[in-house]
């Protein structure tokens, strides 16, 4: 059985191993703090439950799932996580009866004229699109599923005035792992709402990166059982590999966080 709502990637970026996997499932919320392991999630969509499991991602805002047909499909990870709570079928059968018993509704007019747009383009680019602009759903937006593709495409042609922003451009992180240098800042400890205890992180300052001129003067990482076994301490110069992502710590204003630090030593001053 093939499924005829799936949106398949046209390029996959496969983790490098089961550790980088867990890593950014914890990333993208989809995993505690604490996990050792990936799980499999669950699909909703239209009565349906499907088990699926993460195989990969598109960038950033796109995780690629993998189901037991092998059919593969892309799902902004906010909206995943959103599926696996219990509720979710409910309120999505509830939006659809209320829409069934107007015929405003039915038709989508109501729709299109009340709700803002961006609640509504939400939905299509979570599931389908791969976008780094994906919008992240809240639970008030869980409502849009019921957005025909009919619906979509004329939202789409509706002009939309441009937004004035004043925030700079995104700065644009190399995908690859690089050469870093840094200086250990802090050790310290941000909540973690699915654990009892606290996650320890540790911040780095003074990054340089070689071979690149980004404005990153601060990163972090947690500080898992490998990092423990070098006896960091603050102050100390230190060199690893790893790739930078754009998260930022909870409850600090460190704006960038690396993943998988491997070949990390303390740079010994010259003799």
């Amino acid at each position: 059985m093939t499924y005829s709502f799936v949106v398949e990637p046209l390029a996959v970026q496969d983790f490098e191993s089961e550790d980088e996997r867990i890593e950014r499932c914890k990333e993208w919320n989809l995993l505690p703090g604490s996990a050792t392991r990936v799980k499999t999630y669950l699909y909703k969509r239209q009565g349906l439950t499907l088990p699926c499991e993460i195989i990969g991602f598109v960038d950033n805002q796109t995780v690629v799932v993998q189901f037991e047909n092998k059919q593969q499909h892309c799902i902004h990870p906010a909206y995943l996580k959103e599926m696996q709570t219990a509720s979710f079928g409910q309120r999505a059968q509830a939006a659809a009866d209320a829409r069934s018993e107007d015929p405003a509704e039915a038709a989508g007019e109501e729709l299109l004229e009340n709700q803002p747009v961006e609640e509504v383009r939400g939905e299509a680019e979570v599931e389908g699109a791969g976008s780094a602009g994906a919008v992240e759903r809240s639970e008030s937006g869980s409502a849009a599923e019921g957005v025909t593709a009919a619906e979509t495409a004329a939202l789409e042609e509706k002009p939309r005035k441009p937004a004035a922003s004043k925030k700079k451009p995104a700065l644009q992180l190399p995908e690859d792992k690089l050469k870093i240098t840094a200086v250990v800042k802090e050790f310290t400890t941000v909540p973690n709402h699915f654990s009892d205890n606290d996650d320890e992180v540790i911040i780095y300052d003074n990054v340089a990166i070689e071979g690149h001129e980004l404005a990153i003067d601060e990163v972090w990482s947690s500080h898992s059982a490998t990092l423990k076994k070098l006896e960091l301490k603050e102050g100390d110069p230190v060199s690893f590999e790893a790739k930078i992502v754009a998260k930022k710590l909870s409850q600090h204003p460190v704006k960038y966080k690396i993943n998988n630090p491997s070949k990390m030593k303390v740079i010994q001053p010259d003799s």
